[in-house]
């Protein structure tokens, strides 16, 4: 026989409804499990979609699951010590948390559904980075709403909180102005990240140049936005600055770019020969997008002349390692077929006894 008699007397009286309780809630749990799990393998097979991370679903579920269940147990079996009351309001406020930390990753699992099924989504055009955005956003909007009526309902639950509740309404106003003023430059950044949302100056996957920095829109939440930089740095970027100063986005409409590549020549160089060489190289290599390619002379010098070589290539990573192939290819080009074409100083030395202009010897 167990002994007992150094338990409290609340759970000593009532032991063996508590091992019961115990026991359901144990067999609940798993019975829960089971379900939990064969819904998912259903809901997969039916959407053959294998890659839905429903697994993230799992805990947030036996929280909730537990929770209700043992919320249904204190109403439904007669137990009653001196922390009933206690007991059940903390039942009640894991209740509200799990059912809100269940939705909000309930809301993931669906923002990655939409990703994945629909090709509309896909982020390698245009339309797809900006559906992406929305629906990145969106789902930050949604989690800041399911937080804050997840607090409210949990503060709710004390009757402190509900009588001061009505007081705190009854001078709403006084203090929204107060909070206002007090959250001014926070507000106007929460309202910037929505105002993101709705234009979109930039999206998930943009390239962009933020202070002489170029690099691709790696996340966007409502107060700031990540920038990946070719070196792997990331730069955080507050949402607001892209509202309020100019930056350059290379792939708002399409990601296809122009580039050029500048060389300074000896006046000997034949500008045709150059021209045709620039054309094969750029034939030759796959980074090409075979829309545009130019060779023009863009300046004169005393000692040199400027040329720009124009090239197109289909996106940005592709158009830097075009520019310099073709720097590379060109300047060989010109040490190869012309070595002395590339700029030099011209000296003109008098030699001796050669006379001035006025007759004079020198």
């Amino acid at each position: 026989m167990t002994d007992i008699s150094g338990l409290p007397d609340a759970i000593r009286e009532n032991y063996p409804v508590a091992l019961l309780a115990v026991a359901l809630g144990l067999l609940f749990l798993f019975g829960a499990n089971s379900l939990f799990r064969k819904v998912t393998a259903k809901i997969r097979l039916s959407l053959k979609e294998s890659t839905l991370p429903f697994e993230i679903l799992l805990w947030p579920f036996r929280l909730l699951s537990l929770a209700l269940f043992s919320l249904f147990l204190f109403d439904t079996v007669p137990v009653k010590f001196a922390y009933t009351g206690a007991v059940q309001h903390a039942l009640t406020v894991f209740s509200i948390a799990g059912l809100v930390w269940f939705l909000m990753r309930l809301k993931s699992v669906f923002e990655q559904f939409l990703l994945q099924h629909y090709p509309e989504m896909s982020r390698e055009s245009e339309s797809g980075r900006k559906n992406a955005t929305y629906v990145s956003l969106a789902g930050k909007i949604l989690n800041v709403l399911l937080v804050m009526v997840g607090v409210s309902g949990i503060l709710m639950t004390f009757e402190t909180v509900r009588q001061v509740g009505l007081s705190i309404l009854a001078s709403a106003g006084i203090a929204g102005v107060i909070l206002g003023f007090a959250a001014q430059k926070s507000l106007a950044t929460l309202i910037s990240g929505i105002q993101i949302a709705v234009t979109q100056p930039i999206s998930i996957d943009d390239e962009v140049v933020v202070e002489n920095e170029s690099g691709k829109i790696e996340e966007i939440t409502l107060t700031y936005a990540v920038v990946r930089l070719w070196d792997q740095r990331r730069l955080i970027v507050p949402v607001a600055w892209f509202l309020e100063k100019p930056f350059q986005n290379w792939t708002r409409k399409s990601p296809e770019l122009l580039g050029t590549v500048y060389l300074s020549i000896d006046y000997s160089v034949p500008i045709d020969d150059l021209r045709n060489e620039l054309e094969r190289i750029v034939s030759s290599t796959p980074l090409w997008d075979r829309r545009a390619v130019r060779l023009h002379v863009t300046g004169t010098t005393d000692r040199s002349v400027e040329v720009r070589a124009l090239v197109s290539a289909a996106n940005s990573a592709d158009m830097w390692e075009l520019r310099c192939h073709v720097r590379e290819q060109l300047l060989e080009f010109i040490r190869e077929r012309f070595p002395g074409g590339l700029p030099k100083v011209r000296m003109e030395m008098d030699r001796p006894g050669s006379f001035s202009p006025d007759g004079d010897a020198q």
